[in-house]
């Protein structure tokens, strides 16, 4: 299959200048329509998928988002390799506004609203979760940010919340407690289904506020100032990340090549198709 790289942002990455935009595909999946086209890119000369986890000007809600269509989507057209840019809130106070995390591991406070499995309806599927995060790719993805002159940390837990609302005071202190280091709303099921399709998932986690345990007031104009200054340091990561690993691959063994459990006797077509592209390597 060769190897393959996408990156999974908010709508504001794609327009970065550094990215210029080739073409776009349609793709259709078993599970619905992905959040938008996959827009086929490139960073000077090398070639990469991007898929704007919201849609096009930011209309889906975290909990609207078609995770599965997304992934399954971007494993159809070849790709091995995502990288997750995601906007957080801190809850550590080393991880202060504009710091990158690469985070390697994930906390599912979600509300069950989301599907978050490709295994269902007569297929039963297991698939380890205990490194949610593909290590030598978020070793990676930390030494290009660094390279960025990104003040970044590389480890921490992400806390996934259902949204749309931020946390309230006492939430957020009980996330602190659970030793999480930033929240946000997106990177689950994301990750998990990644897993399940046998791809190499991390994040870099843009910090933009410190949620609301610190006893300060932050306005919305402050965050959106942050956010602007956050994607300026995205745009140097992307310069310096993508090339790299579109030249120089990570490698990683997929773990789902066991992860079925169901006798193929019992596999329905549809069943068939969606192993077809999940087991792909």
């Amino acid at each position: 299959m060769g190897h393959k790289v996408a990156i999974i942002g908010g709508s504001g990455i794609y327009k970065l200048d550094a990215i210029k935009i080739n073409t776009t595909h349609k793709v259709e999946t078993p599970f619905g329509s992905p959040s938008a086209d996959v827009m086929e890119c490139e960073i000077d000369g090398a070639g990469f998928y991007f898929l704007p986890r919201h849609g096009i000007g930011h209309h889906f809600t975290p909990s609207e988002v078609n995770y599965r269509a997304n992934i399954f989507a971007l494993k159809k057209l070849g790709v091995d390799t995502i990288v997750s840019i995601s906007a957080v809130g801190s809850l550590q106070e080393e991880y202060a506004p504009k710091h990158f995390v690469l985070v390697d591991q994930f906390i599912d406070w979600t509300k069950g609203k989301r599907a978050r499995t490709f295994f269902e309806d007569g297929m039963v599927g297991h698939v380890s979760a205990a490194n949610p995060v593909e290590l030598s790719l978020q070793k990676r993805l930390y030494e290009a940010c660094v390279g960025a002159g990104v003040t970044s940390h590389l480890g921490g837990a992400y806390i996934c919340i259902e949204g749309p609302q931020f946390s309230t005071r006492a939430e957020s202190k009980i996330y602190r407690s659970f030793g999480a280091s930033v929240i946000g709303m997106t990177n689950v099921p994301e990750a998990f289904l990644a897993k399940e399709a046998g791809m190499a998932y991390a994040t870099v986690a843009m910090v933009t506020d410190y949620d609301c345990w610190k006893e300060e007031h932050c306005t919305v104009q402050e965050i959106m100032d942050v956010m602007k200054s956050n994607y300026i340091s995205a745009q140097k990561f992307v310069v310096k990340a993508i090339p790299d690993l579109v030249k120089n691959p990570i490698k990683f063994q997929a773990e789902n090549q066991y992860a079925v459990m169901t006798d193929p006797k019992l596999h329905t077509k549809k069943h068939q198709e969606i192993l077809e592209v999940l087991l792909k390597s």
